[in-house]
């Protein structure tokens, strides 16, 4: 039984789930949380240098290169990023016995399949973002640290740069909206990721965990779907108004990067392994929404 509070070391602090880690780990133990400027992920030996330094009993790394499109011209800066790094400080959580907890993605996988992908499924990622995110899973594995993999997908939160925030934005500045309606995901909010990471390591803190897990919301929907209830609901809250959303296909919105057409991913594992049940995308869309409104 642990008598003193733990460092519970943070990466990415700005970032959509770093700043709520921020506010749902307080209670857990001392939080130190650090942005890009502090801890670079670019240098995985600055990266490993801090984790040295600070000595954590736990290292959240919500910090990673999100920027799908930009990746493909960036492959190589992704992969220090989203695996050397990652790895460099599992190592040190190695030799610390701290837990190291690591956000994936569902960019993992290629997106052909026709149900929930599990977390055997195989992978088979179809971008540069996919394939750093994936060689990332791969070496934190590799290091024999205790750890937490967990994949998540179609991230929005309250504040950053998300889908949410520009359906809001655009609604107020367009008279109808264009959204990609062949693309299947399970819409995620930070906030649900940030108290599901909370309520895991509570539970692993002192375990011998070696997980990998889907955490996302319950539910399925396409970016139409998705663009649809954010706008309905926005318009409710007084957000924005209540405009048209039209679906189109993919290949009338080309992207650099390949994007996976389905991308749900079974987060039962969470449920029977951890007791840990997912609410519904659109159950917690509106309480993220209410929660805009009220600010």
């Amino acid at each position: 039984m642990r008598h003193n509070k733990p460092t519970i070391l943070i990466t990415g602090k700005d970032g959509q789930v770093g700043w709520e880690l921020r506010r749902t780990v307080a209670a857990l133990g001392n939080v130190v949380a650090l942005d890009r400027h502090q801890i670079d992920l670019s240098r995985p030996e600055m990266a490993a240098d801090v984790v040295r330094r600070l000595k954590p009993s736990v290292i959240i790394n919500a910090a990673a290169h999100t920027a799908v499109d930009k990746a493909e011209s960036e492959e190589a800066l992704a992969y220090q990023i989203n695996a050397a790094s990652p790895a460099a400080m599992a190592e040190e959580a190695r030799k610390l016995g701290a837990l190291f907890v690591h956000y994936s993605t569902d960019y993992v996988f290629n997106g052909r399949a026709s149900e929930p992908y599990t977390e055997g499924a195989a992978v088979a990622p179809v971008s540069a973002y996919g394939r750093s995110k994936e060689a990332g899973e791969a070496l934190v594995r590799q290091t024999g640290a205790r750890h937490l993999i967990l994949r998540t997908a179609w991230v929005y939160g309250t504040r950053g740069k998300n889908f949410m925030l520009t359906m809001l934005r655009l609604a107020k500045e367009r008279d109808r909206l264009r959204v990609v309606g062949d693309q299947v995901g399970s819409p995620t909010w930070s906030r649900l990721i940030a108290e599901t990471t909370a309520a895991l390591v509570v539970k692993t803190l002192d375990e011998p965990v070696a997980d990998t897990l889907n955490l996302t919301s319950g539910g399925q929907t396409s970016w139409h779907g998705f663009a649809s209830a954010i706008i309905e609901s926005g318009a409710r809250h007084g957000l924005c108004p209540l405009i048209p959303v039209d679906p189109i296909a993919s290949s009338e919105y080309p992207t650099p990067a390949h994007r996976p057409a389905y991308s749900v991913l079974c987060p039962d594992k969470l449920r029977n392994q951890y007791r840990l049940e997912m609410p519904h995308w659109t159950d917690t869309l509106e309480l993220a929404l209410a929660d805009l409104a009220q600010r």
